[in-house]
């Protein structure tokens, strides 16, 4: 039976995996230009729109490292995260997307630091080149977590060499990837979100059913001190719970602000074929949002009981709950074995659907904006292609490196990642869309002081403790706020051209 189950499984996740070199390589034939290449031509629908979009941010964090918090300590780190997500998806949507795509169309920019520059008039692409090089920096550790959680997946559930495993689905990443563009990107996004969606429901309804009933998955939690609780914090290693402040919730929730900065989230607001349908895709990614986190949080507190109730081993590593029940679920005959395969297909699908975008993004950061902008190397159409194609390979062999050990946490690199592009982007975003005086001096200056502020919190400030550990994007966003304004303030305003584009694009709002 196990070795039956193993093959159903095995041939889920080929079919899965093939599909996705497929859809790559029927995209690399409309790919025409550099424009189609990055951005897919701005003719992504409303659909395609939302779910890449949020399939592209949710990322393996979704499917391991949220369950796996609440999982592990209860469900008030996990639920104030997603509540700070949920409401910077809105907000983003809300805010930016329409006023970026408009933005981004007028000025001709088809990558974000295109759009910086061309936003405040920087003809020497200073602004651009920081951006990229920024974008590399993230980029590489956040692609490295998708990866490690592949390595994780096939480690864990066969046994497979962790470097191994890692290697095979990065050259399936980047195999699709390099032939299909952004296009590829998005379309596989879209199936994604699909698979992942279909996995979360299968495990929350497997689970609660092997658990016993809901009652006995809510007993099993409230028999932990704390771990129901949104101000509360269980602590496994020694049964007890601790407070869970006000300033750490604040903290917690600042995870929302990070959406204001996420380059591979802003690029589908700006591919969008037509802004007036934005809203229909607001509507649309918030609602995936919300339940798939609610839904996350939820297999973390079901896994629990599950473990309670003999059906799962307690996990060490706790980001692996979704595997172990995928496994569980594979022993029971073929089809449960098909459906397992659909599962870690939805934990590949939440990898691949974002380390996809990061590493298109990184790579036309370095081809559009280091080489041919910085350096100034001019490229024909072909050429740039090709050298976006080289770098998503280079950028995905240095990921690989950073991801070779077994131990690293997805949840911990994503969220040093993501404080990284709120930090630096978020500010800027915001107020190079709705601040008419701010300039390409305050950008820069704002853009520096975020990115320098998370690592000097993350590693200085922050082990001083107490009312000092908080996330560490919050105050590097706050200070990259002030920074980007008072430098502004006492520097040139910007020139009358970029002022009479900023009104031009706020008078289609």
């Amino acid at each position: 039976m196990f070795m039956s189950s193993t093959i159903c499984i095995i041939i889920a996740i080929v079919l899965y995996l093939g599909m996705m070199l497929y859809v790559g390589y029927a995209c690399s034939k409309r790919n025409s230009n550099v424009d189609d290449f990055y951005l897919g031509g701005r003719k992504l629908g409303p659909i395609v729109t939302a779910m890449s979009a949020e399939a592209s941010d949710m990322s393996s964090w979704l499917l391991m490292g949220l369950p796996g918090v609440a999982y592990a300590t209860g469900i008030a780190d996990a639920a104030w995260t997603a509540i700070g997500l949920a409401i910077g998806t809105y907000l983003n949507w809300l805010i930016v997307a329409r006023r970026i795509r408009v933005y981004s169309h007028t000025t001709g920019s088809i990558t974000l630091p295109d759009f910086f520059s061309n936003r405040y008039g920087d003809k020497k692409h200073l602004l651009s080149s920081v951006a990229a090089v920024i974008i590399i920096i993230f980029f590489i550790p956040y692609t490295a977590s998708g990866f490690a959680a592949c390595g994780k997946l096939f480690n864990s559930l066969f046994g497979i060499d962790y470097m191994l495993a890692m290697l095979v689905s990065a050259a399936i990443i980047v195999g699709y990837c390099a032939l299909g563009g952004f296009l590829a990107a998005s379309t596989t996004d879209l199936i994604q979100s699909i698979v992942m969606t279909i996995a979360l429901f299968i495990v929350i309804c497997f689970g609660i059913s092997s658990a016993g009933s809901w009652d006995a998955v809510v007993d099993n939690a409230k028999a932990l001190p704390g771990y129901l609780s949104l101000t509360e914090i269980y602590d496994p290693s020694a049964g007890t719970s601790s407070s869970y402040s006000a300033l750490t919730i604040v903290s917690t929730l600042a995870w929302g602000l990070g959406y204001f900065g996420m380059p591979h989230v802003l690029l589908r607001f700006m591919a969008t074929e037509d802004e007036d349908k934005l809203k229909t895709s607001r509507r649309i990614a918030t609602i995936w949002v919300v339940i798939s986190m609610s839904v996350a949080v939820l297999i973390g507190i079901v896994g629990l009981s599950m473990s309670k109730a003999g059906v799962l081993p307690m996990l060490e590593d706790s980001e692996t709950i979704i595997i172990k029940i995928a496994h569980v679920i594979s022993q029971h005959g073929i089809i449960p074995a098909l459906i397992a395969g659909i599962i870690l297909s939805g934990i590949l699908a939440s990898t691949m659907s974002t380390s996809d975008s990061q590493l298109l993004a990184a790579a036309s950061s370095v081809s559009q904006n280091i080489i041919r902008d910085l350096f100034g190397v001019k490229m024909s159409e072909k050429k740039s292609m090709n050298t976006a194609r080289v770098t998503v390979i280079l950028i995905a062999i240095v990921a690989v490196f950073l991801a070779r050990n077994p131990n690293s946490s997805v949840f911990k690199i994503v969220s040093f990642a993501w404080a990284g592009f709120g930090a630096t982007f978020g500010p800027v975003v915001l107020l190079a869309l709705f601040w008419k005086r701010s300039n390409q001096w305050g950008a820069l200056a704002g853009m520096i002081a975020g990115g320098v502020m998370v690592f000097v919190w993350k590693f200085g400030i922050a082990t001083l403790g107490g009312v000092f550990a908080i996330y560490e994007l919050l105050p590097a966003f706050v200070i990259a706020c002030i920074v980007n304004v008072v430098v502004s303030l006492l520097t040139p305003a910007p020139s009358s051209e970029v002022t009479d584009t900023f009104d031009a694009v706020a008078a289609k709002m």
